[in-house]
């Protein structure tokens, strides 16, 4: 269930949020990625300017925190038979989100945008798939370039799985817009609390988590059609993999 187009979209709607509530109240930064960060803390460092540099370098390391909280997490609670890990990581996001709306706006703006930055590196390290793609929930650099790549390939193969793919990157490229457009609308009425909002989508994803896309009560084994596109020297090869749901052994193999 943590890798349906349903949960990522959810996940992309909060990753737009998020980019625009640090915009918009607490000091027009953009917490979700860092590589800003990363350009102005060596611009800094290259000026001598090494205390206003800290500024720029507590929320790359509040990033590289997350996605130690979110490995660690994984290791920890993976055979987890109530919750799954990743229930365990939208858990400690909505606590941190919900303490970031009590925060004040003005001086405590460098600990809230710490703060998402550590959700945003959670959430990004925590939920890497969709439908088997590999997408990021909050930022889109990423997803544009796969989603073109993809389309690309389908134009080159007319292979429609491939373009299903492209509309998936695009999909939540989508949503995440309309994150930060919802996140825009909110936080001009709202202010710092409306990163509550964040919040309720989360619980939502972890409810969701508790129900499987299939039933694995069926008496014949569940398939999954995995499929595989392999570029050598400019020829484009789909192979396609039937996979038993239940005993992983591949059940026939092709090249089309």
């Amino acid at each position: 269930m943590s890798e349906t187009f349903c949960l990522g979209a959810l996940l992309a709607v909060t990753g737009g949020f998020l980019d625009a509530y640090t915009y918009l109240t607490r000091g027009r930064v953009f917490a979700n990625a860092q590589t800003g960060n990363l350009v102005l803390l060596a611009m800094n460092l290259a000026g001598g300017q090494f205390q206003k540099a800290q500024y720029y370098l507590i929320p790359i390391l509040a990033f590289i925190a997350g996605v130690l909280i979110a490995e660690v997490t994984c290791r920890c609670f993976q055979k987890g038979r109530r919750l799954h890990w990743r229930q365990i990581i939208i858990l400690l996001e909505i606590i941190t989100l919900a303490s970031v709306a009590f925060l004040p706006a003005g001086s405590w703006d460098m600990a809230a945008n710490v703060l998402v930055s550590l959700v945003c590196s959670i959430q990004v390290q925590g939920f890497r798939k969709i439908n088997g793609n590999y997408l990021a929930t909050t930022m889109c650099t990423g997803n544009l370039r796969s989603g073109t790549e993809l389309l690309i390939h389908f134009l080159h193969t007319r292979d429609l799985f491939l373009l299903r793919q492209s509309l998936s990157c695009y999909g939540i490229i989508l949503f995440f817009l309309v994150g930060a457009a919802a996140g825009a609308w909110f936080c001009s009425f709202w202010g710092i609390r409306s990163v509550l909002l964040c919040c309720f989508l989360l619980c939502i994803v972890f409810f969701m988590m508790f129900f499987e896309p299939h039933s694995p009560g069926k008496k014949h084994a569940l398939r999954l059609c995995a499929r595989k596109t392999v570029i050598l020297k400019n020829c484009y090869f789909t192979a396609s993999v039937e996979q038993d749901w239940e005993t992983n052994e591949h059940t026939a193999f092709s090249f089309g």
